[in-house]
């Protein structure tokens, strides 16, 4: 496992001052937030962004996120498509295997619902395979469909295609509708990406993102979580993600530090 941290843990920091304050608390790898990579190549290149990335010894094996897939039509579905377009190919640019994307689904649940999401699921799926990047599915507490691990697994499947993934973000693992045995339902092939966090003393049913705490810190079981991904030998990157407010105020290399030292204890990894 590659341990990494978010880029929204730190939002209010520029890729260049996280890249650089990142690796000096001990961080190597990036889950790129990509309105921040998009703002930076305003002013950049992606010539001198390589080189600030190699400069710092910074991997980027992951990038997030992109919303409104699933559930926009029209004009919007246009624009959120095209926006996947875009992203797509800087991760190709950047070599990022991976994109996050989030199944984001608003009530009414329906039939159309569905087969909307089947169908855009393919068709992600199709895109991710012309640009050689992994699409990784968030399944989110607060979508109608695709809100559990067992359902996503089910829509990944369908797709048959080698790029279609899970992201599994424990947040929504613990908060949404999803079981501990669905665990069972992860495997080398489907998992894509893992973001971790903890939640504090708050009902599941009131829990927001704006709750999420360091792992470790707090009362999601984290353990049996750590122990499928040794199980099912998984390689890739474990993210701390946390999208706290709080946690923002805080100055990213102090934080990448002990996020970094929390993460690895977390993993089983030496601090």
């Amino acid at each position: 496992m590659l341990p990494a941290l978010s880029q929204v843990c730190s939002l209010h920091s520029s890729l260049e001052e996280d890249v650089r304050d990142f690796a000096e608390g001990h961080c190597h790898a990036l889950e790129i937030w990509l309105t921040k990579l998009e703002n930076h190549l305003q002013d950049h290149s992606i010539s001198d962004t390589k080189k600030l990335l190699e400069r710092h010894e910074m991997q980027t094996p992951v990038a997030s996120y992109q919303g409104g897939l699933f559930d926009t039509q029209g004009e919007a579905r246009q624009e959120h498509w095209e926006s996947f377009g875009r992203r797509l190919e800087l991760c190709r640019q950047f070599e990022i295997p991976t994109l996050v994307v989030a199944c984001d689904v608003a009530a009414p649940l329906s039939q159309q619902s569905l087969a909307r999401v089947q169908h855009s699921l393919s068709e992600a799926a199709l895109l991710g395979e012309q640009q050689d990047v992994r699409i990784a599915i968030e399944f989110q507490a607060g979508s109608v469909i695709g809100n559990n691990l067992q359902t996503m697994a089910a829509l990944v499947s369908e797709t048959a295609s080698c790029k279609m993934g899970i992201c599994f973000d424990a947040f929504h693992f613990f908060v949404g509708p999803s079981k501990p045995e669905d665990l069972d339902l992860l495997h080398s092939d489907n998992l894509f990406h893992v973001q971790l966090c903890d939640l504090g003393d708050v009902p599941r049913e009131f829990a927001k993102d704006a709750d999420r705490i360091l792992p470790g810190d707090g009362h999601i079981p984290l353990d049996p979580i750590v122990e499928r991904l040794n199980q099912i030998q998984y390689e890739a990157a474990v993210s701390v993600e946390i999208l706290n407010p709080q946690i923002w105020e805080i100055p990213a290399r102090q934080f990448g530090e002990i996020a970094m030292i929390a993460l690895r204890r977390q993993l089983g990894h030496d601090p």
